[in-house]
């Protein structure tokens, strides 16, 4: 790695207290941790739900980096009330629970409000409120497919298809990352602090605003095909015709020349003039062809020649690298967005926040081990020594 990665500092001083669990919220609180927060992340003695149905693997690794973890029964009476007393030093409070459920802990917003004025108070739920579905809980796939996500993706005529990046889950908590930060921003202008609350559905419709053109445009249900074709665009594939061999090229209606210079590359000069292919309508007229005379070019190349001459000519290309290749791409992690993870025993390979501040990306620190800074956060936080600390362990509230 030809640089040393290192936190932003931008949320130095900020301090988050973190109830989050499996994804959304956790991404969320990640986000944070990566600009610098502090975040303590609040977990029962068998730790977050996040962490032990996995058994502390990657899952948990993957989504809870730099962070500081403290074990607390909050069903005991001086657990909640250890909790209040962060709750007033804390800048945000953060939780993703079933719908209900912090409120029956005795840690609502008008408790940690009234506790805190001041605090940022940020909920992540599957719906929101004053949906019919409001009660409901959700998860990744359950929010792509009642947002909208999944009615766009897929071939035309074929059955919906879950994309597989987690819009739902990790898209979620970036928004609210940002509605954070945002709150911060006003907060220091006027002293007040804010209730946010994301649902999950309604983020996955935000992130399929493109179909909502389709919808404008066709005045019905958009389409698996969301976008308007523009022959040829799409997936071609290449040698050696593997799961994973494939280029994605696309030309645009907006730029002719991604057509002629495509036809140059390939050999096809000929059919430049070609009135079965020269307007955007008769393309896709004529777009079986199209794509057989295309899909001829690119079984001769590799996925990576094929983007690599693609791209050289101006057209926009993109081979479909799989998480292998992209573990083994060498620029990655000489630019510092793969970084290593050792969490126990464990070692991954995690993408790092892709902002870079200065030319530095942020680094990766390990996920916590249950109860690893309770010790340590309390006494940041509130100031307990070493015997106090003690005393909390041995009658069981961490």
């Amino acid at each position: 790695m030809d640089i040393t990665p290192m936190s932003p500092g931008c949320l130095s001083g900020i301090r988050v207290l973190d109830l989050t669990q499996f994804e959304a919220g956790t991404t969320c609180t990640e986000a944070l941790a990566w600009m610098g927060a502090d975040i303590a992340k609040v977990e029962p003695p068998r730790g977050e739900a996040g962490r032990t149905g996995f058994g502390d693997a990657y899952y948990f690794m993957m989504y809870n980096a730099n962070k500081r973890s403290i074990t607390v029964n909050l069903k005991s009476e001086r657990g909640l009330a250890l909790v209040k007393d962060m709750a007033k030093k804390a800048d945000v409070f953060t939780e993703n629970f079933a719908p209900g459920a912090v409120e029956r802990l005795g840690l609502g917003y008008d408790v940690v409000s009234a506790i805190n004025p001041g605090i940022i108070y940020a909920q992540v739920k599957g719906f929101g409120d004053g949906s019919p579905y409001e009660k409901g809980l959700s998860f990744d796939p359950i929010a792509q497919a009642a947002g909208g996500a999944m009615s766009i993706t897929g071939e035309p005529g074929g059955r919906p298809i879950k994309p597989g990046p987690t819009i739902g889950d990790t898209g979620t908590g970036m928004l609210m990352a940002f509605s954070i930060v945002s709150a911060l921003f006003d907060r220091a202008r006027t002293g007040k602090g804010r209730r946010l609350q994301v649902a999950m559905q309604d983020s996955v419709m935000h992130y399929s605003r493109s179909g909502f053109i389709a919808q404008a445009r066709l005045g019905k249900a958009a389409p698996r095909r969301a976008a308007a074709p523009n022959p040829p665009s799409g997936i071609f594939p290449c040698r050696p015709e593997g799961p994973n061999d494939y280029v994605y090229l696309l030309t645009s209606r907006a730029n002719p020349e991604h057509w002629t210079r495509l036809l140059k590359l390939i050999g096809r000069e000929d059919l430049i003039n070609d009135a079965r292919f020269n307007t955007y309508e008769a393309r896709i007229e004529h777009e079986a062809e199209i794509n057989e005379i295309i899909s001829g070019w690119t079984r001769q190349r590799t996925k990576h020649e094929a983007m690599m001459q693609l791209s050289g000519v101006g057209v926009p290309a993109g081979a479909v690298l799989d998480t292998n290749d992209l573990v083994n791409e060498p620029s990655f992690r000489k630019r510092g967005i793969l970084q290593e993870m050792t969490h126990g025993e464990r070692t991954m390979s995690m993408p790092t926040w892709p902002v870079r501040f200065d030319g530095v990306p942020s680094e990766v620190k390990p996920a916590p081990l249950l109860g690893e800074h309770t010790a340590e956060v309390l006494a940041d936080w509130l100031g307990l020594d070493a015997a106090a600390v003690a005393g909390l362990r041995r009658d069981g509230i961490v």
